[in-house]
């Protein structure tokens, strides 16, 4: 088992890496879409290329982000019910659902999206827009965002096994309120805080 914990914390480091590196990718395409608003207000003109790099940041974003997500448990759960759970039937719950539905989602996306990309590359697809770009990058990402995802997901079936085997802590223990939480209860505040004021 500490070899595969060994693993399990090197897979964290490489999405933590790749996360950090996405998160760079928000703000480039930000500025993009804020430098071609302004070019077209301003000179009149616009181009389809920066239209589509900024989609293809976006998609990059979702794809090569997943993985991260999983790491820090952002991603969507149904919480009201898994809070009711004990650690380990919440932690054996994750183990089903990353070897029922996450492995074979990946895998069926791997094989799916590989094709796709292996198409364009070799043909050279381009946007069917005046001035688009290559389609191979934006198709490569599909199989390599579900493959980060699925390592990622090993990764977290490592960590529920050691918890639920005595070799680890519960990774899915949260400090604290949810951020839903804490947002309901600002709402309320907030609200409370109007009823006062009239």
């Amino acid at each position: 088992m500490a070899l595969l914990l060994r693993l399990s914390r090197l897979i964290d480091s490489l999405s933590m890496l790749i996360g950090k590196f996405v998160m760079w990718l928000v703000l480039a395409a930000t500025l993009i879409s804020a430098g071609n608003a302004i070019i077209r207000k301003v000179f009149g003109t616009s181009s389809n290329a920066w239209l589509e790099i900024q989609w293809y940041l976006f998609g990059a974003v979702f794809m090569l982000g997943a993985g991260y997500a999983f790491l820090c448990n952002a991603h969507v759960r149904i919480d009201f019910i898994s809070s009711k759970f004990s650690a380990r039937t919440r932690n054996w719950v994750d183990v089903g659902g990353i070897l029922i539905f996450l492995a074979p989602l990946c895998l069926l996306m791997i094989t799916e999206g590989w094709p796709l990309f292996e198409r364009a590359w070799t043909s050279g697809e381009v946007s069917s827009n005046a001035g688009g770009l290559l389609r191979w990058p934006v198709y490569l990402l599909i199989p390599a965002g579900f493959v980060l995802l699925m390592v990622q997901g090993a990764s977290e079936l490592i960590k529920r096994m050691a918890f639920l085997t005595g070799h680890g802590p519960d990774v899915l223990v949260v400090g604290g309120p949810s951020d839903e939480e804490r947002l309901a209860a600002e709402l309320l505040a907030e609200q409370q805080r109007l009823k006062g004021a009239n």
